[in-house]
Parts: structure tokens; sequence; C-alpha cells
């Protein structure tokens, strides 16, 4: 369990005197792959989705709380880069295929969930799929580095 003792606000001046590392390294890696023919919102759907995702399947990634110079408390977030990718359909899917034999964390986002509206909505039309093709729109990926490194292997960061 992280430290959050210097994030209290009752002692907000530890925070900002606390050591900074200048350099951290991390076992796993976080890719978020999205599909690139799709509207600017529909990208940043799926984003936030997906790394809500990694949130809550790998608690370990979380960072500390925040604390601003006042002391007030603000939530925590994953305590590692993310990495933002787009790919074409059969990028996703190769992509899938790679982290399914890799053993990854897999966080899955297909088309068919833009048209629900809740949770339970969701797991639905995901089930519905034909399991060997689906329409996806984005995965998030977490894992170690190299296993990850393999299923991104020739996709590009998105810009």
């Amino acid at each position: 369990m992280p430290d959050v003792s210097i994030h209290s606000p009752s002692n907000p001046d530890a925070l900002l005197s606390a050591p900074i590392p200048a350099r951290v390294s991390f076992d796993g890696k976080i890719a978020l792959i999205v599909r690139d023919d799709l509207a600017v919102w529909q990208k940043l759907n799926v984003a936030a989705f997906l790394a809500s995702g990694i949130a809550a399947s790998a608690p370990q990634a979380i960072g500390d709380a925040y604390a601003d110079g006042a002391g007030r408390r603000y939530s925590p977030m994953l305590g590692q880069p993310v990495l933002v990718f787009s790919a074409d359909l059969e990028g996703l899917r190769g992509a899938h295929r790679v982290a399914l034999e890799r053993g990854l964390t897999i966080v899955p986002y297909v088309a068919a969930m833009f048209s629900t509206g809740h949770d339970a909505a969701n797991r639905a039309a995901f089930a519905a799929g034909d399991p060997d093709a689906l329409d996806w729109v984005g995965i998030a990926l977490h894992g170690a580095k190299k296993a990850v490194d393999k299923a991104i292997k020739g996709l590009i960061l998105h810009g």
C-alpha cells in the first residue's frame, strides 16, 4: 500500500519537500490502442474508458494521492506513463491476438458499445460479438514490458 501520510492536509509541506526521484523505472507497461478511423470524441471516449479499465484491474499501478500547496487532497491517478497508439482494425486484432498469447491484462472496447448507455449493456454488447471477429475500436493492455512491446510492435503512437 502506498504511503499517503505525506499527503495529509495536516502536513502539506511534507509533500512539497519530499525528494523527487530523477528517474523512475516501472516493471510493467500500459498501452492504449485506439482505432484510427474514429471521430475525435469517440477516440477520447474510448481512451477514457480503457484507462479506467486498467485502473480497475491493476490497483498496483495506481500512484499516491495528490495535494496542492494549501493541503487540499486530490484523487490519485495511474502512477506510470500510459502510451496511446493508433491502429486500424487489423492492427487491433493483431495486438489482441498477441496479448491473449502473452497473458496480458486486456480491457476491451468494441463498436457496439457506442450504442449502449450503461455498463451492463456494454458487457452484453461485447458478449454478443463473434469472439474471433470482434469489431474493435480500442483495447488497453497491461503487463510485463516485453510482452506489451510484442503486442504493440509495428503500431504508431497516436498523434
